[in-house]
């Protein structure tokens, strides 16, 4: 590979990002086990491409505006376009998902905005705790999709079983949610100085 290649490779990975975000959440609407799989492999090649891009850029000192500007977005649709798809899907609740949004567009924006200015505002670690907690949730979310669409097929699934999954998905959301807004107040606070600019 050539430096040319290894320099451009990260923004094709981010860029790839955004596309599978939206054969995923096609996938992701469409019923059956087959479906429910493949939505699943999707989320998971396209998390990989961000830790592998990620990678690729400190091995290589790779930085372009490109890269700058649309990674963290890329991220963003991927994670936020699971949730939305979720809520329609009617899984977990509109509310939180509208909170989860606003944060993380607020404290996107800001990032960009600062990084123009020249300031790079590192990742706290309430906010890796908060990413954490948001992947682990989208992967349980689509595991369980699969497991119903699993127990469908062999007539094992039930009301109670649908209950307690449902009181599970809405727990694992509540403690998403509340590492998302307090990790968006831990970052409005440390940064509160460079707002007022």
């Amino acid at each position: 590979m050539t430096l040319w290649e290894k320099k451009r490779l990260p923004n094709q990975l981010t860029t790839l990002r955004i596309i599978l975000t939206f054969i995923f959440m096609i996938f992701l609407f469409l019923e059956g086990l087959l479906p429910r799989i493949s939505a699943f492999l999707l989320f998971t090649l396209a998390s990989l491409t961000d830790l592998y891009d990620g990678r690729l850029a400190r091995k290589y000192n790779i930085v372009s505006d490109f890269g700058k500007l649309m990674d963290p977005i890329a991220d963003k649709i991927l994670v936020l376009g699971a949730f939305m798809a979720f809520v329609g899907m009617q899984l977990i609740p509109a509310w939180m998902v509208i909170i989860i949004v606003a944060r993380e567009s607020f404290i996107t924006g800001f990032r960009l905005i600062a990084l123009k200015q020249g300031r790079v505002l590192a990742a706290e670690e309430a906010g890796k705790y908060k990413t954490v907690s948001q992947m682990v949730t989208i992967f349980v979310i689509l595991l369980f999709l699969i497991a119903k669409e699993l127990m469908l097929e062999h007539s094992a699934w039930n009301n109670d079983i649908e209950f307690y999954s449902y009181c599970g998905i809405t727990i694992l959301m509540g403690i998403t949610l509340s590492l998302t807004v307090i990790s968006g107040l831990s970052f409005i606070s440390r940064n509160k100085n460079l707002m007022k600019l």
